[in-house]
């Protein structure tokens, strides 16, 4: 009688889990409250197997920091960024390739201008916001954020991987 129970209770809730509507949050900045970053590090923080990230700009220490402790508890971390904008070797791109994290530099276009994460491959963030201290502290920027949106997230991550395909990787300097 047990299993019946857990049986049927198991195939009413299953359904309900599947058909989970997306959540959506948007942040902008500049905001004291870091609405924009915050919804870049929400993602980060709340991911459990993968992060794949597309930047244009990528001088900011919060996310980089979020991202190398990601990659501390396990989640697997890549990040194409654009080439022109991440060749110096002060920027958080280079920081994370110090740290092992996979790291590519794109150079096929006039500018790599996304700036997307993909989490879990059920989770977006993308939007205006740079990671940059200047994309959360003086720029007008948007980040939204979506969670439990899978087709969504396939479609980001087909990009990803076409991005992480054409790219070179930027060797760590040790």
């Amino acid at each position: 009688m047990r299993k019946l129970i857990f049986a049927l209770t198991f195939a009413m809730v299953m359904p309900v889990m599947a058909g989970q509507p997306p959540e959506i949050v948007v942040g902008f900045s500049p905001s004291t409250s870091h609405d924009a970053q915050n919804n870049v590090l929400s993602i980060i923080n709340s991911a459990r197997h993968s992060l794949d990230v597309a930047a244009y700009l990528f001088t900011s220490k919060p996310i980089a920091i979020a991202l190398l402790n990601a990659r501390q508890r396990g989640v697997s971390v890549r990040v194409v960024a654009d080439k022109k904008a991440n060749s110096d070797r002060y920027t958080a791109a280079t920081f994370l390739a110090n740290h092992h994290i996979p790291v590519r530099l794109d150079g096929h276009y006039a500018t790599m201008h996304n700036k997307f994460i993909v989490a879990d491959r059920r989770s977006v963030e993308t939007g205006s916001f740079n990671y940059t201290i200047s994309a959360d502290k003086h720029n007008a920027e948007n980040a939204l954020l979506i969670r439990n949106a899978p087709e969504l997230a396939a479609k980001y991550q087909q990009e990803f991987n076409r991005l992480w395909n054409e790219s070179r990787p930027l060797n760590h300097h040790d």
